[in-house]
């Protein structure tokens, strides 16, 4: 059975929103920026239309984009930052593997030890059977209890997880904060959660694809391009 268009009732092309889309999940653009580049080339679109198109289809195009993911290495790195939304500091917890290739993010009010908990169950769940050898993180309390009950819970079919809690270790998943946070520039203040998660569901998809950590992939932008039009394709 064929999938359903996302782009049913849009009045506007597929071509003209994935770009949209495209260019405010890549670059540290605001949502008046998207809509004078594409008035630039004759589209008239409001902000409020493009906030739609990106809560819309950043989502969209990560489910999309899971089956071409190339498949994680082993060896985790772990941290969390943090992000404004709705005024007030919230936690974005984030796993890449020793390739930079993103694992898994989870955004959550506290930073304690239920939220590590939640976050590297999720992250473990999504990787199924190819579950980290190590995790590095750094030197908080919370992610050594919490990766204790991680492997108490599993069954003696897998070996356990190694914990490396060396902060200078961690200090590839450091500078991948900074370079998403520039990417964020000053968007970093969401209205709410749930948009805040939409987008960065989509700003965490397109680095991925832009890094090639994608199966059949062109190198550059045109590879991108090509490869977004080609997962909306079939719609």
């Amino acid at each position: 059975m064929p999938r359903k268009s996302p782009f049913k009732h849009h009045r506007f092309p597929r071509e003209i929103i994935l770009c949209a889309v495209r260019w405010y999940l890549r670059y540290p653009l605001s949502y008046q920026d998207v809509v004078d580049l594409l008035s630039e080339r004759d589209v008239a679109v409001d902000r409020s239309t493009i906030y739609r198109w990106v809560q819309k289809f950043g989502p969209e195009l990560s489910k999309r984009t899971e089956r071409h993911l190339r498949r994680a290495s082993l060896d985790w790195h772990v941290d969390e930052t943090y992000i404004r939304v709705g005024g007030k500091w919230r936690y974005l917890w984030r796993a890449v593997d020793a390739n930079g290739q993103m694992i898994d993010f989870r955004l959550t009010a506290r930073r304690d030890a239920k939220a590590a908990r939640a976050f590297l169950r999720k992250a473990i769940e999504r990787v199924r059977l190819h579950r980290p050898v190590t995790i590095v993180t750094d030197k908080a309390p919370t992610y050594v209890r919490v990766i204790r009950e991680i492997n108490h819970r599993h069954d003696s079919h897998f070996d356990s997880i190694r914990h490396i809690d060396k902060k200078w270790r961690n200090n590839l998943i450091e500078s991948d904060h900074a370079a998403m946070k520039r990417l964020l520039g000053y968007r970093q203040s969401f209205r709410s959660l749930r948009s805040a998660k939409a987008t960065l569901r989509g700003i965490e998809t397109i680095r991925t694809i832009k890094r090639g950590h994608i199966h059949k992939k062109q190198s550059g932008v045109r590879g991108e391009i090509e490869f977004i039009s080609q997962l909306f394709g079939a719609a």
